[in-house]
């Protein structure tokens, strides 16, 4: 069984280990695939597995030997379900493997504006403490989470995992999805609209799927209904965002602070707008990339492989 790794150097840069999946069959890895390779070396493989390099149609179709394609994320946008299932083609993912590195991310990202940690500690290192005639002084306002609502978009495990810290230092929290269904009561958690979710939460965390009804769901229009003192967080996907409309309203001083782990494109374009927008924090999709997590994510796609070498595969996407 040939087991081809088209992009796997985003999961193990070197600090994790191929052995279990080596186990299991020929492996051949590669650090990193392009388009135009994706046919050439996946041509023998009866497994691929995948990250972010994308298995389109025409590629699924050129693969005449492509049992199982497992993807080593959660999100699988990447492969063309409908023709790999047309070709009996078995499809996995990764399902719940970061949902404590990303919301720990969230709060990464929303205590940043709240303390301005690396500021102060800049400023302290640059002498400005030694020369200061007072104990103690501020370079930014300073703000304080207990009391403050937070809102969260989409209420899945990494939502309700935020929820809790929320919860934990002291927020009320409010969530909606960005339909109009209602998920089972949790305790201490009001369920609201998306709009009104957005017109009360002094901090608002994106939780929900990339989906054509999500495209670019915060926009000029809802930007609006927004506090004007709330933070956006983005640790989900990049199109949640019209990203022009957030930067916009970041610059007019119309949203307080964005902090983004995704953007629409990745890496970004020099022109991406928020690359150059006010009171915005980008980190470069890291949220999932602890090594804890990423030692679970090994260790399940590893397990995906080998219950479909048993002929009892799981996590299938349908």
């Amino acid at each position: 069984m040939k087991i081809v790794v088209l992009d796997g150097y985003t999961l193990n840069p070197g600090d994790l280990n191929w052995d279990e999946l080596r186990a299991l069959g020929e492996v051949v890895l590669y650090d990193r695939t392009a388009e135009s390779q994706i046919v050439e070396r996946s041509l023998e493989a009866e497994i691929v597995l995948t990250n972010k390099t994308p298995l389109s149609a025409e590629s699924i179709e050129q693969l005449p030997h492509l049992r199982y394609i497992g993807v080593l994320a959660t999100g699988y946008n990447i492969v063309d379900t409908q023709t790999a299932r047309e070709k009996g083609i078995v499809v996995t993912n990764v399902p719940a493997y970061s949902t404590h590195s990303v919301a720990q991310l969230v709060f990464a990202l929303l205590l940043e504006f709240c303390h301005r940690t690396q500021q102060h500690s800049d400023s302290v290192l640059n002498g400005d403490w030694a020369a200061s005639i007072d104990f103690s002084y501020t370079r930014s306002p300073l703000v304080e989470l207990s009391g403050k609502t937070m809102g969260l978009v989409g209420l899945g495990q990494i939502g309700r995992q935020t929820a809790l810290i929320a919860q934990a230092m002291g927020m009320n929290v409010i969530a909606s999805g960005s339909g109009k269904r209602v998920p089972e009561p949790i305790a201490g958690i009001e369920w609201v609209q998306l709009d009104e979710l957005l017109q009360r939460a002094d901090v608002v965390s994106l939780h929900c799927p990339l989906t054509p009804e999500t495209n670019q769901l915060i926009k000029a229009q809802r930007i609006a209904l927004m506090k004007p003192t709330a933070i956006l967080l983005n640790t989900a996907r990049g199109g949640l965002l019209h990203e022009a409309d957030v930067a916009q309203a970041l610059n007019e001083g119309r949203l307080a602070g964005a902090g983004l782990d995704v953007l629409t494109v990745e890496p970004p374009k020099p022109d991406n707008p928020l690359l150059h927008a006010r009171n915005v924090i980008i980190t470069p999709h890291i949220a999932w990339a602890t090594q804890e997590a990423r030692t679970r994510l090994m260790g399940i796609a590893v397990s995906n492989v080998r219950a479909y070498a048993a002929g009892s595969p799981v996590n299938v996407i349908r």
